[in-house]
């Protein structure tokens, strides 16, 4: 019998086909002929304490511009399937963590959850990064005003981050000196109510935001570099930069190998990474992307690869 795939995701009308990792793991997963069942975070329930979901089969479609059909919701256990994709997008807020709730619930009862529901809500992706000291720029995380001007004061050129946010979204690049530090921090960490993570500057933005691929602690060869922008300190492809596909340096390996192990352990089979220059600045679980750029630089089929690994786990 067919493998069942299910997704939770956010709405299938918000895809954009040229990009979206989301889409390349349905494709896969259409190619090895297994059934696709969508489902939203809003989707999900316990019932009796059995968690169920409203879900519609996908049928994908060779028309770019209407590449979908949703069969009619039934309401099941989310049991019924093989293996569940988290793949909703951050913030990591309220309703996320109920939804891996539900989901470590039919994890209980057998079904494979990837990623792992508990680490979903355990590793924060900026904070995780932090557990690996050896492999980061000077950072902080605080709520506290002082503490965090201080580590300005030291550093001289930082960057500051809500330890929420995706894509590049109220990210400040601060020089010590700037006028602007007190409103930056009333704004990200709210009059001192909302930790906020600040690191030291890397210059070596300019030449990309690399993001690194690792399926089951093995990172796939080649990096999607996102290069800022003219007048940019973002490289983030939603925040405007530039894509370019490069292999792996020897540096990127051991950060690797760093964190393979841990990665496995946690039950977080599918991950990307972020490098800037030497160093580690994030570990992203929730729903890593740029596996279509990276795909048509090298002719490669990273979603395949981890379809591959996950009918593996399936089958042990």
């Amino acid at each position: 019998m067919a493998i069942k795939l299910g997704i939770v995701m956010d709405p299938i009308t918000t895809v954009n086909t040229k990009k979206d990792s989301t889409y390349a793991m349905m494709l896969a997963a259409d190619a090895k002929g297994w059934e696709i069942y969508y489902m939203e975070q809003k989707d999900l329930s316990l019932v009796q304490g059995e968690a169920y979901g409203s879900m519609q089969r996908i049928h994908l479609k060779q028309d770019p511009e209407n590449w979908y059909a949703l069969d009619n919701s039934v309401d099941s256990p989310l049991t019924q399937l093989d293996v569940l994709l988290m793949r909703k997008d951050p913030p990591v807020d309220s309703e996320f963590i109920y939804a891996t709730y539900i989901a470590e619930r039919a994890e209980q009862q057998g079904l494979l959850v990837v990623n792992k529901p508990q680490s979903l809500r355990d590793c924060n992706e900026k904070v995780f990064a932090t557990a690996y000291p050896q492999c980061c720029p000077p950072v902080l995380i605080s709520r506290n005003p002082k503490q965090l001007r201080a580590f300005v004061d030291e550093h001289q050129h930082v960057i500051f981050k809500p330890l929420d946010g995706m894509g590049g979204t109220s990210i400040f690049n601060v020089k010590a000196g700037d006028p602007n530090i007190g409103v930056i921090l009333e704004t990200l960490n709210n009059f001192g109510e909302t930790q906020v993570m600040a690191q030291r500057y890397i210059t070596e933005i300019s030449k990309g935001d690399k993001r690194i691929l690792i399926i089951d602690g093995k990172p796939i060869d080649y990096a999607l570099a996102r290069i800022p922008s003219k007048g940019e300190h973002r490289g983030n492809l939603a925040a405007g930069g530039r894509g370019e596909a490069q292999p792996l340096t020897d540096r990127d390996r051991w950060i690797v190998s760093q964190i393979a192990d841990d990665l496995k352990a946690r039950g977080l089979l599918f991950v990307g990474i972020d490098v800037i220059g030497d160093y580690l600045t994030e570990i992203n679980v929730t729903s890593p992307t740029c596996i279509q750029e990276i795909n048509r630089a090298y002719d490669l089929d990273i979603a395949g690869d981890l379809m591959c690994v996950i009918e593996q786990k399936l089958n042990q």
